[in-house]
């Protein structure tokens, strides 16, 4: 998949994970905590770092740092905290359980995390899942979707993804007709063709097929999903064409859409954050600047408080 890598997170050199230990066990200890020490710590240690913290810190005191923290700690800050501490797919995991828990399914977190992760990134997930929820993601997932929408979250979670071959001009042509064919040339439309060809092909040669299809259609790939095709499917295939694209678009976007409107979608913007702050945090805010005029920092900054907003600003890093 082609994604910049630009993260706003590295982790430090010179890293002492008894250390680090010591003083978050510090910064818990006696009356009051320190906030700052904790934020300081943890949002400038890349997560490997932070799981050698974790470790050290069962070795040294025999405690579950996620459970101290969690009961010094509250609101979003606690979210955001506990988010870093997570193994990258494992909280992944927790964002995926959570959004097809209880009533209704929230298909926009599916989308966003499963049509936008490389094809070792899915097997991470997919195999984190089952272990922590004795039940596979595959299976959960055909419980809380249906139709043509299921049936691509399937073939992206089942792999299907081909991300070994290189770029073949020809057989883009091929898959853009056959797009065409299934779309705008007929009467109704061939969700399937569309499906199998967004779910399997690499994104490097899906960015050769979306081009062979302006050249036979005159009009974007883009464009004809949202013509011919509703709903959510609608959205997953535009999430995975925009990511194709510009994926650092995609998610400010994402976040935008988390800060507009009445109150704010935390859990959005913090998984966002997050999750894209050892990737291309970095490219996701120099797009959000492009798009909205307006830094990400400063509008964080506005729909934010507290320690919430602290632990955010530092992981976005400089404005």
């Amino acid at each position: 998949m082609a994604t910049v890598h630009e993260p706003t997170v590295v982790g430090v050199a010179h890293f002492n994970a008894a250390e680090d230990a010591a003083a978050l066990r510090g910064a818990m200890k006696g009356f009051g905590t320190d906030e700052n020490a904790i934020i300081e710590i943890l949002t400038s240690r890349s997560n490997a770092q932070r799981q050698a913290i974790s470790q050290a810190f069962t070795h040294e005191y025999g405690r579950d740092i996620i459970e101290d923290l969690k009961s010094e700690l509250g609101g979003h800050f606690e979210d955001v905290i506990v988010a870093l501490m997570l193994p990258p797919a494992e909280y992944l995991c927790k964002e995926l359980h959570h959004c097809m828990e209880g009533m209704g399914t929230d298909e926009k977190v599916l989308v966003e995390i499963l049509c936008t992760r490389t094809k070792k990134e899915i097997a991470e997930i997919v195999e984190a899942y089952e272990r922590l929820y004795n039940r596979p993601l595959a299976e959960h997932m055909c419980s809380e979707t249906s139709g043509d929408f299921r049936r691509l979250l399937t073939l992206i979670v089942t792999g299907a993804r081909d991300e070994e071959a290189g770029v073949d001009q020809a057989r883009a042509a091929e898959a853009a007709q056959q797009l065409y064919d299934a779309g705008e040339a007929k009467w109704g439309t061939d969700e399937e063709i569309f499906n199998k060809i967004l779910a399997h092909e690499s994104f490097g040669q899906l960015r050769a097929i979306f081009e062979e299809y302006k050249n036979i259609s005159g009009r974007t790939i883009e464009q004809a999903i949202k013509a011919e095709i509703a709903g959510e499917l609608s959205e997953a295939l535009s999430a995975i064409v925009e990511c194709v694209e510009n994926q650092a678009a995609w998610f400010a976007q994402r976040l935008r859409d988390a800060m507009q409107g009445l109150g704010t979608d935390d859990r959005t913007l913090i998984r966002i954050i997050v999750s894209r702050s050892e990737r291309d945090l970095a490219a996701i805010k120099r797009e959000y600047e492009v798009l909205y005029d307006k830094t990400l920092v400063s509008e964080v900054r506005g729909e934010t408080s507290g320690d919430y907003r602290k632990a955010l600003i530092a992981l976005l890093g400089p404005a």
